[in-house]
């Protein structure tokens, strides 16, 4: 690490004693790099080591799925049933080339994407309940509704997972309960209507204590299946930003339920892929209002941090989105607001940055989101139409622009910030096409995976 007078490169002590190097981590982003049975690859350790060089003090992998059937992205790593040989090494490289020799922490994060679950690999999701993401149906299928004994299988899952990472190397897990995915859509009153299905007695529907009960028995499964000295951390969100969704009040009622559960980091986020999950965008597809003050443009999430560190005693808040200048982060820091910075769109494509940014060599992480230009010049007025392709076609070239950079990191050690956004959106389609087609043994059927039935044939 470098040397720095800066309050960022203090290192920070979790519950279960864990040492954090420094105060900046690498949060969780999708990588779509595994093989074709949810291992790591090597790719996929190139690129965590190349960010372990990068200053971050932790590094959180993007989601590890404890269902292969219900995956974010083809090409999601996955902890699903007795893991190989062949899984256990790729998943102890993945946790070695994450630490840097020593030079980082890596906490896995594991997750399971219930409705949101990818149509490329399955189009028939479950859920809470039977509600729909209001996306387009090439994208995501009608979710089924879990039963009681399917969540419970889902709970054993995240145990079994948690406790393959200990073994192979990880630091700790981080539960995915944000942005929408299964825990999360539990929460979401929009989302869960179990009552309607199960009638008023469902103890997973209905009241926020019966909503929560799925997180907070995952939690506790986790617990129980590792040792004291492994980190367990959570990702919530702070609100869905939806009408009748998960709001901040009932946020900060779960944080303190976390906390009684002796959880060791709680990481706050917002949205899911209906609203809200990108935030760095407006609604018109233009970057964030700049005559806004610096903090309020970079610190989107931390007004409901802070509402939600008021129920808080001593479980330390960790705020992901947005950061980028090391004055505020900082200032924030000083005020005690949070205790660590997660970071994402930079580390796509300046990997290096967060070693700068705490050496003192730049006063501020690159601001992507401001500079990437989607199409021509003289066409770019279509991607700010007032209509949903427009605008979903804007987004996903923006996000294709940082997938792509990612995978330039892991196969060369560097980015190629000349890439465009339109050129990286075809990339990234016939990248994960692919991915989902060579897909082995997933009992389940997608728009491009056939499933494992049509393997045998």
């Amino acid at each position: 690490m470098p040397t720095s007078t800066s309050p960022l490169s203090e290192p920070f002590v979790l519950k279960c004693g864990a040492v954090l190097p420094n105060r900046l981590v690498k949060a969780a982003m999708t990588e779509a790099l595994a093989d074709c049975r949810g291992r790591p690859t090597e790719k996929l350790c190139n690129l965590y080591e190349r960010w372990s060089e990068g200053g971050v003090g932790t590094l959180i992998t993007g989601n590890i799925q404890v269902d292969r059937r219900y995956v974010e992205r083809p090409g999601n790593v996955c902890i699903d049933g007795e893991q190989d040989k062949k899984s256990l090494e790729m998943l102890t490289r993945f946790a070695s080339a994450g630490k840097g020799g020593g030079r980082s922490r890596i906490i896995a994060q594991i997750s399971h994407a219930g409705r949101q679950a990818n149509g490329m690999v399955n189009m028939s999701p479950v859920g809470p309940g039977n509600v729909r993401c209001e996306l387009p149906k090439i994208f995501l299928g009608t979710p089924r509704a879990l039963e009681e004994s399917e969540v419970r299988d889902v709970v054993r899952r995240f145990a079994d997972a948690a406790s393959v990472c200990e073994q192979c190397g990880f630091d700790g897990v981080q539960i995915h309960a944000a942005h929408g995915y299964l825990l999360s859509s539990f929460l979401n009153p929009r989302a869960n209507n179990r009552p309607e299905l199960f009638g008023p007695d469902d103890q997973f529907g209905g009241s926020l204590e019966n909503r929560a009960r799925p997180l907070l028995e995952v939690v506790r499964a986790v617990r129980a299946a590792v040792r004291d000295n492994f980190a367990v951390m959570v990702k919530l969100n702070s609100a869905d930003f939806q009408k009748g969704g998960f709001v901040a009040e009932e946020a900060a009622k779960v944080a303190a339920w976390l906390e009684e559960e002796g959880i060791d980091l709680l990481e706050i986020s917002g949205g899911n892929y209906e609203a809200g999950i990108y935030k760095e965008i407006t609604e018109e597809g233009k970057p964030s209002n700049k005559s806004q003050s610096t903090l309020e443009r970079e610190a989107y999430f931390l007004g409901y941090a802070v509402q939600i560190e008021r129920v808080l005693t001593k479980l330390p808040v960790m705020v992901t989105g947005g950061w980028r200048s090391r004055q505020v982060m900082e200032q924030v820091l000083e005020s005690r607001d949070c205790a660590l910075f997660g970071l994402g769109r930079p580390l796509c494509a300046a990997p290096d940055s967060p070693k700068q940014l705490l050496a003192g060599d730049v006063d501020e992480l690159p601001r992507y989101e401001e500079s990437i230009k989607v199409g021509w010049f003289f066409l770019r007025w279509i991607f700010i139409l007032p209509f949903l392709f427009c605008r979903l076609l804007h987004l996903l070239s923006l996000q294709s622009w940082y997938y792509r950079n990612i995978v330039a990191i892991a196969e060369t050690g560097k980015a190629d910030e000349n890439l465009g956004p339109v050129s990286s959106l075809l990339a990234n389609m016939k990248h994960e096409a692919q991915v989902a087609n060579n897909l082995q043994g997933v009992h389940c059927v997608g728009s491009v995976y056939k499933g494992a039935e049509v393997e045998a044939k």
